[in-house]
């Protein structure tokens, strides 16, 4: 099989901290990220349009989907880690542990889920653009390169790393920019 490449996007900046909403939006900041972000993206000629179900990563899509003119999927694969029964209070020191150690380490929901990830990757049969979130594209890479710490990079809001599927494995092309962000 010939490879296929995925662009995937780090959502704009969030309206809201994860600690305080559910599924915010996009900021005004963001907003400006994800047009900049289609602006980078539009001499890929249309390629397939993805998205996680999240507020913020659909509307960091929306304008390369309204440049195109074409629909976006939604995958729920590529959602932010899942975080079951942890209040929001709660969920930027639970965040923080995560991150702080190896998939190993992370329990067998968060493996499945990182699996899970990796397999809709895999599975992907066109180039695409997926918009995404930090530890999704950091379960991804580290999935391409073999690394087994949940962060291996800092993806910057609507950054693009790109990967590549041979139907078998992930490959790392290039990592995304980088940047001191704050995980809201």
């Amino acid at each position: 099989m010939k490879r296929v490449r995925l662009y995937l996007i780090r959502h704009g900046e969030a309206a809201a901290k994860w600690t305080e909403e559910d599924d915010p939006g996009l900021s005004a900041l963001g907003r400006a990220q994800a047009e900049e972000a289609a602006a980078r993206l539009a001499a890929l000629s249309p390629v397939a349009l993805k998205s996680s179900p999240l507020l913020r990563a659909r509307e960091t899509a929306a304008p390369l989907s309204a440049r195109w003119g074409a629909g976006v999927a939604i995958i729920p694969e590529v959602a932010e880690i899942p975080s079951p029964g942890i209040v929001l209070a709660r969920r930027h020191e639970w965040l923080m542990q995560i991150m702080a150690s190896g998939w190993g380490e992370a329990g067998d929901a968060l493996a499945r889920w990182r699996r899970e990830l990796v397999e809709t990757l895999t599975r992907q049969r066109e180039d695409c653009a997926i918009f995404s979130h930090f530890v999704a594209i950091n379960a991804a890479v580290g999935a391409a390169t073999g690394e087994d710490a949940v962060i291996s990079f800092r993806p910057d809001n609507a950054s693009i790393t790109i990967l590549e599927t041979d139907g078998a494995g992930l490959f790392l092309v290039e990592r995304g920019r980088e940047a001191e962000t704050i995980v809201r």
